[in-house]
């Protein structure tokens, strides 16, 4: 009887064996089981247009997009060719648009990418302001803007390029960080 046992068992882990090899052999990779689950949206909408005010009943934010999943996980929200509206001191906003974009922590902090376009109209302090970038972070409660990456200035007269800038968007001061270039276009 324990020489039978033992013979079942040498079959058994020459099987188990055959089966491993021909395995690794058919170039197929061994299904592995995730130990962890990706993490799942917990809302979406669309046709968005949420309006959010001051203590004082006034716009301070417009977001508008036509579709917005949101995951509950660190609070994330992705829309998809969003446009914001910040509305500011001056009777004139500025307006953000991409092709998509990321909010977090509600909407603390907003990542555009894609296409990003800044623009406000002219004001009593300002010139008519039209910036083009790749990647844009956005702080709407701060009412500041930033990006590292290669950007666009167009105001009357004049266009700038440059790496970098950081922009106060309740004074309208905009500061470039680095690689400057401007063209002087005079008006005819």
């Amino acid at each position: 009887m324990p020489y039978k046992n033992i013979i079942i068992s040498v079959v058994m882990i020459a099987a188990l064996g055959l089966a491993t090899w021909t395995t690794f052999l058919s170039g197929k990779p061994p299904i592995l089981l995730p130990t962890q689950t990706a993490a799942l949206p917990d809302a979406f909408m669309e046709d968005v247009t949420a309006l959010i005010m001051n203590k004082l009943g006034k716009p301070r934010m417009k977001i508008v997009t036509p579709k917005l999943v949101h995951f509950a996980d660190q609070d994330t929200t992705r829309l998809t060719s969003p446009q914001l509206t910040l509305y500011r001191q001056s009777p004139e906003p500025w307006y953000i648009t991409s092709k998509y974009a990321t909010a977090s922590l509600g909407v603390d902090k907003v990542d555009f990418f894609d296409e990003v376009t800044i623009h406000h109209a002219a004001d009593q302090h300002n010139p008519a302001t039209l910036i083009k970038t790749s990647a844009l972070t956005v702080y709407p409660n701060k009412q500041t803007a930033e990006t590292n990456a290669l950007i666009t200035l167009v105001q009357p007269s004049i266009t700038i390029k440059a790496v970098g800038m950081f922009a106060d968007m309740n004074t309208g001061n905009i500061k470039l960080l680095s690689a400057t270039k401007g063209e002087y276009v005079p008006n005819s």
